[in-house]
């Protein structure tokens, strides 16, 4: 799985976060930093920090 955030829309609400602290976590300058390859076991959670993002940043691909 590959997890992608466009940087360009992204506003850093920082929903992803919440939704999937494994994968997304907001930094101590809020700014918000995630791995681009996570387990597999890390699915459900990003597709779920992807719909719940408001700009709609967040990009997943097998």
């Amino acid at each position: 799985m590959k997890v992608t955030v466009d940087m360009s829309l992204c506003q850093d609400h920082g929903q992803c976060a919440i939704a999937a602290p494994d994968v997304f976590h907001i930094n101590e300058e809020g700014h918000l930093e995630y791995n681009g390859a996570p387990d597999a076991s890390m699915r459900d959670y990003a597709e779920e920090a992807a719909d719940v993002c408001p700009v709609q940043a967040i990009l997943i691909e097998d």
